[in-house]
């Protein structure tokens, strides 16, 4: 299946795209001869390097691609290329890319072959609007056609990408798509009604191997916010804990590193990934007396970046809230952890509205994340999703663009605090 997947892989590769196809391929080979983005990236003293020895920083946002119809959102509405000019505007270098294991399974199932937009739109949307909505999708995006599969737009979306020098950071944020997150929705945790522990490791070791052929995937993320299944109590009591945890993020970095071995592996934390302590501090990981140890991943030790999410969005005190961020993620990068990581907030967010980007929360980590050089993607790219929670064409209030992908939602933060907050994570 090995062999099935990477035939898949090229072949999606040389469909994508292909007006920008010969871009595409020379970017390829500018990276075998040292160019950007000058990878593979490793870490070394709570810092990520390239190639050059130059530190990395992630400055981006998230641009999701797990729901139902499991292709990157917004392309009903403009085109890959805009998007990623718009994105490139602003001077952010990263995108957090998400996707299903569901789609994966979907192509296991159909004996290696993945399913065609046309079917995944109708699927998702119903016969009548998932026909419309491709067809704005088609007319918006020309190098597609009907036959076009998921993972050929994934490809697009990447070759773009990689254009325009914005670094790919793939996250395996569910298994069933659809929107995320709860305690309730069957994707919790290893075991739960949807999140099959051997189909994620097949997903994630697919994906990671799909992606060699995108000149700027450098990083994957195990699974977006590890949480406790509320509904599922037997699971809850065998299962919900921090030995649990690193047992199944071992798996699922071994199965990364062997189809990828240049890819920096993210691993989340508990609690919807608002703390990953216990990684760094040195603590056992409840309820055994295991303790986090670099020799669990032998061979890429050097590959390991800790991710966290914070949503604390009523805070009132930008010190309280610096508090938690470094005693929950960001020790890690310092010389008080007892192992030292490089540490992402690969979530963060709030309501782009006139005001709100002028409170303690956005200010506060507008400030304290370029201080620490500290690596970010916000929540979220999105101005609408082509189905979100039943809701058709739903519009994103915390996305960046308008619902229609075309406009900053809130030019007022763009301009007040967002853009120098990208130029001072970025400046050297």
């Amino acid at each position: 299946m090995k062999i099935v997947s990477m035939f898949l892989a090229l072949a999606s590769l040389t469909q994508a795209a292909p007006s920008h196809q010969n871009q595409y391929q020379n970017d390829l080979s500018n990276r075998q001869a040292g160019s950007w983005p000058f990878g593979p990236f490793v870490t070394s003293v709570g810092k990520i390097r390239d190639t050059t020895g130059k530190n990395i920083v992630y400055a981006g946002t998230n641009w999701p691609g797990h729901g139902e119809v499991m292709i990157p959102e917004g392309l009903q509405y403009q085109s890959i290329e805009y998007i990623v000019t718009k994105i490139k505007s602003i001077g952010m270098n990263a995108i957090r890319l998400t996707f299903a294991i569901e789609m994966i399974d979907q192509i296991y199932a159909n004996n290696g072959q993945d399913i065609t937009i046309q079917r995944a739109f109708t699927q998702a949307l119903g016969q009548a609007n998932g026909t419309r909505i491709l067809n704005q999708v088609l007319a918006k995006n020309p190098q597609f056609t009907a036959s076009t599969t998921r993972l050929q737009v994934f490809d697009a979306v990447a070759a773009e990408l990689a254009r325009q020098q914005i670094y790919v950071h793939l996250d395996n944020h569910i298994s069933k798509g659809m929107w995320c997150c709860s305690g309730t929705d069957g994707n919790t945790w290893w075991g739960d009604t949807y999140f099959n522990t051997a189909n994620w490791v097949r997903g994630l070791s697919y994906m990671a191997n799909h992606g060699r052929n995108w000149a700027g995937l450098v990083s994957i993320g195990l699974r977006n916010e590890p949480r406790e299944p509320t509904n599922n109590n037997a699971l809850r009591s065998s299962s919900y804990n921090w030995q649990s945890l690193y047992n199944f993020h071992k798996q699922g970095a071994s199965a990364i590193s062997k189809a990828n071995p240049a890819l920096l592996i993210f691993l989340s934390g508990i609690n919807y990934d608002t703390t990953v302590a216990p990684f760094f501090d040195g603590s056992t990981l409840p309820p055994g007396n295991t303790r986090f140890s670099l020799s669990d991943f032998p061979g890429y030790a050097n590959k390991l970046v800790l991710e966290v999410h914070n949503y604390e969005t009523g805070i009132n005190s930008c010190s309280s809230l610096q508090y938690n961020l470094f005693n929950k993620g960001f020790k890690a990068m310092t010389s008080e952890a007892k192992i030292q990581f490089p540490v992402l907030l690969t979530e963060f967010g709030f309501a782009m509205d006139a005001n709100t980007w002028r409170g303690t929360y956005a200010t506060c980590l507008a400030s304290y994340l370029p201080s620490q050089k500290a690596g970010w993607t916000i929540w979220v790219l999105a101005g609408s999703y082509y189905v979100r929670e039943g809701i058709q064409d739903y519009d994103e209030g915390w996305g960046l663009l308008t619902r229609d992908w075309r406009e900053w939602r809130s030019q007022g933060y763009v301009d007040g605090l967002f853009r120098g907050m990208v130029r001072n994570s970025l400046a050297g």
